[in-house]
């Protein structure tokens, strides 16, 4: 029987992070690496968002967000999907001002409203959260990582990596060993190996 087909861009956080959930459950997918400047009919077909990651399923059932994906792909295998109080709340807060924070930081010449350094500032209050959050565990929930950790993990990744020197000084080190953790975990080296791109 085919597997289920997943649309993907490895460089893509919302990609990686439904490709690590899905490698945690133990979900076997065909990865189809797309290329952002000639996407695949099919994909534009079963999900005109044309974005990725697209999970196609065996009867047809296409989920396109990632968090839906990543549900999807802990409740496969009874791993639980969010057990944790406020774990909803934090992902939220991840995807929406933060996000925004990071895309500002990274790209501050397209929001000359305020200075690379305000945009860095807006994003560390997320950052501290974080911190906070990791006095009590090693992942932010508990000692393994949980949902939470891999649909936030991508994002940090990027905003550590616009100033790496700025990151390994500035006063967050538990968030450091958290990201250091999942950078050099077998789970996130496994999903970041290259793939063909896939041609129709």
């Amino acid at each position: 029987m085919a597997l289920p087909i997943l649309y993907s861009y490895r460089r893509c956080p919302y990609a990686m992070r439904a490709r690590m959930a899905l490698k945690l459950a133990g979900v076997n997918v065909e990865i189809r690496e797309i290329s952002l400047r000639d996407k695949p009919a099919h994909m534009l077909q079963v999900s005109p968002k044309a974005t990725v990651p697209v999970l196609v399923l065996q009867d047809g059932t296409v989920i396109e967000q990632s968090l839906d994906i990543m549900h999807w792909a802990l409740q496969q295998h009874a791993l639980g999907a969010n057990v944790y109080a406020g774990a909803d709340a934090l992902i939220s807060q991840n995807d929406t001002a933060f996000k925004q924070a990071l895309d500002a930081y990274k790209y501050p010449e397209r929001y000359p409203s305020k200075t690379q350094i305000e945009h860095r500032a807006d994003g560390e209050v997320f950052l501290l959260k974080l911190e906070n959050l990791l006095l009590e565990h090693l992942y932010l929930f508990c000692e393994t990582p949980s949902l939470a950790d891999i649909a936030i993990f991508p994002f940090v990744r990027q905003f550590a990596g616009v100033d790496t020197a700025w990151f390994e000084m500035a006063p967050y080190p538990k968030l450091q060993l958290w990201l250091n953790r999942l950078v050099q975990s077998e789970l996130f080296i496994s999903v970041m190996e290259k793939q063909p791109t896939y041609i129709e």
